[in-house]
């Protein structure tokens, strides 16, 4: 009950083995440990970790201002809750390609499936924000070399190399890039802000390893459904920051009805209820360890 029965390597194969499959694999974005088992109860493929929900739920804007510590132990805490493999975006590395090295090795021991590195210079923003610089084709292809040597604690740890090169450089240039990081050691290519369906398309033609696609609101690329994602051959689409952004406007309505009538009497219609928490939590499972934990009854 505290974790799940599936190991973390159990976890990385079985990433592997859907990967094999063909299927668009869908991993929503979670800043929770519950969030987490949210998304392995509504029956998704996966879970994925996003940098700028890290960045934000700290109270900092999305520049890279978190270090690999704060990355990698919310890392371990949001994937430990769930069978599901997760993704973390581990953005430029933390540092020189040494320091990839050490990303690598920390998060394969904090239990995640895989990470992205991106080649934007530092400070860096986010992937859907204009002005964004990358840096040499070179200098990334280090940093994908250095990750790729970090995956000697498990081969099964998924190395994702994610270029932000659409913008400044084109989409041609960045296809070369995602080739160049392929040949780096990289075994998947996350597309950063793509702008339609046919730059998609030109992405899965020019490669020959597993796509990933990022479906986050308010940016840059087009909202593209599962379908027409599968249909174009991409193998993962993540939806970054989605439950943290309902979330958080859930949280400012309400904070705006008790402050306006005195009382959530009027939107207890629109919370989880306490029995539904329970039952997440396995609350009454607990009851195992302990006779006296659970020796009352919730009211419906």
């Amino acid at each position: 009950m505290l974790f799940p029965q599936k190991t973390a390597a159990q976890k990385r194969q079985d990433f592997r083995t859907a990967l094999k499959t063909g299927k668009l694999l869908q991993f929503p974005g979670s800043w929770s440990p519950l969030v987490s088992m949210m998304i392995e109860k509504k029956g998704f493929d996966g879970v994925y970790i996003s940098g700028s929900v890290l960045s934000n739920d700290l109270g900092y804007p999305d520049i890279g201002l978190t270090t690999l510590s704060e990355v990698s132990q919310r890392g371990r805490q949001i994937s430990r809750t769930t069978s599901l493999p997760s993704i973390i975006d581990a953005d430029t590395g933390f540092g020189e390609p040494m320091n990839m090295t050490r990303t690598v090795q920390e998060l394969i021991e904090m239990g995640l499936a895989g990470c992205h590195l991106e080649d934007q210079e530092n400070p860096k923003r986010c992937g859907h924000l204009d002005g964004k610089a990358v840096v040499g084709r070179d200098v990334m292809v280090r940093k994908v070399q250095a990750a790729a040597r970090g995956k000697t604690l498990d081969s099964n740890f998924l190395i994702i190399a994610r270029t932000d090169a659409r913008a400044s450089e084109g989409l041609e240039k960045a296809i070369d890039r995602a080739k160049a990081y392929v040949d780096a050691g990289a075994e998947m290519i996350f597309t950063e802000a793509l702008e339609n369906e046919k730059e998609f398309e030109a992405f899965r033609k020019a490669m020959n390893v597993p796509l990933l696609a990022n479906m986050t609101e308010f940016g840059k690329s087009k909202l593209l459904d599962a379908k027409t994602l599968s249909e174009i051959g991409f193998n993962v689409v993540i939806y970054p920051v989605t439950t943290f952004r309902l979330a958080m406007m859930a949280t400012e309505k309400g904070l705006d009805e008790i402050r306006g009538k005195g009382t959530q009497e009027g939107i207890l219609d629109q919370m989880q209820h306490r029995k539904d928490l329970y039952a997440l939590t396995r609350y009454q499972e607990y009851n195992e360890f302990d006779q006296n934990l659970y020796n009352f009854t919730v009211k419906q």
